[in-house]
């Protein structure tokens, strides 16, 4: 054992024969043990014990007040799990009963009056080291555990990273800014906040919506970018990106992707049934659809696009409320007006 934990070891002696005391405090002290700390009444073991943090405890086993099986009950609620305290039994008879419940009650090893000083420093030694060894492999697990965790949070924030990416290469398409996905995830998520779900379901739906519009990569440019109306089999074509974008997604097993899968191909079914691309109706539609739906409106509605320039605050939610009921559910379209209000009051803007 390293000289300098050996002098900061930390070893209390409880026997209640001050005569044993005297003996093993000077065995000690003259083996270089320099913290030694004693008593001779067992009712102030638990006192020293949460003063001092003990390294090692020398007790003896009969004692008046208290026993030391009494006070090894006393202590082991108060020893961490995991910790490793030595504690040494100090008796003149030890029996094969009495050993199984000292053993039992936390005791890791014995020592027969009268003392032999050579097994004593033997012991005690072997013991502390026993202890340094321990509390070594406990850093060194603590360590792992936060270089695991830090990988962990590296490797999600580098799978995030990659997803908004992605989301933004298909927005690129028709989003100079690039900022429309990011825009619907932050709305998406203040709606799901406005209608009280579960915070963590709330994060889920803020990553996951920027992918809504990941399929768009599988629609041609002539028909993405075209600044006039679409015809009717370029509005097929048009539609088919909440299926390529929920293939894009299908398969993981991560929540995020899952969500964000159910998300592309949901979020422009109508609350009516009249959407596409499988003319859900109502709760038919899964509700992070349905909000992703009146967060994606919004945000196209108020940005411009090729084949239109963006709307006044009055127009959007002239719309909104037109379409609350048949386009999107009624009921989060108050809740949206709800939130933004309190964002950005504008007299008369968002009542319905």
């Amino acid at each position: 054992m390293p000289d300098q934990s050996r002098k900061d070891a930390v070893i209390l002696v409880v026997d209640d024969e001050e005569t044993n005391v005297l003996l093993l405090r000077r065995l000690l002290e003259q083996a270089g043990y320099s913290g030694v700390v004693s008593t001779t009444d067992p009712r102030q073991v638990l006192p020293l014990h949460q003063a001092l943090s003990p390294d090692l405890i020398l007790l003896d086993l009969h004692m008046p007040y208290l026993d030391g099986f009494a006070v090894l009950e006393r202590l082991r609620p108060h020893i961490p799990s995991g910790d490793y305290l030595p504690v040494v039994v100090l008796t003149a008879d030890i029996t094969a009963q009495a050993k199984r419940r000292a053993l039992a009650a936390g005791a890791k090893d014995f020592l027969t009056k009268p003392f032999d000083a050579t097994e004593v420093l033997l012991r005690v030694h072997n013991l502390l080291e026993t202890r340094r060894l321990h509390r070594q492999l406990q850093e060194h697990n603590r360590l792992l555990e936060e270089r695991v965790r830090e990988r962990t949070r590296e490797l999600e924030e580098a799978r995030l990273e990659i997803l908004e990416r992605l989301a933004l290469a298909a927005e690129y398409r028709d989003d100079a800014t690039g900022q429309h996905t990011r825009r619907v995830g932050q709305t998406a998520a203040l709606l799901a906040r406005a209608l009280g779900l579960p915070q963590d379901q709330v994060e889920l739906i803020g990553r996951a919506a920027p992918l809504h519009d990941i399929g768009k990569i599988g629609v041609p440019d002539g028909i993405l970018l075209k600044p006039g109306p679409l015809t009717v089999e370029e509005f097929e074509m048009m539609k088919a990106h909440t299926v390529i974008g929920a293939r894009i997604l299908s398969g993981s097993r991560f929540p995020l992707l899952q969500l964000a899968e159910e998300i592309a191909l949901t979020h422009h079914e109508r609350w009516d049934g009249l959407g596409y691309p499988r003319g859900l109706r109502g709760e038919q539609i899964p509700l992070a659809g349905r909000i992703v739906a009146v967060a994606d409106a919004f945000d196209a509605m108020t940005s411009g696009r090729p084949y239109r320039s963006s709307l006044s605050q009055e127009e959007v939610w002239a719309l909104l409320w037109a379409g609350a009921g048949t386009q999107w559910e009624e009921r989060l379209v108050r809740a949206f007006a709800t939130v933004m209000s309190a964002q950005r009051p504008v007299e008369g803007v968002y009542a319905g």
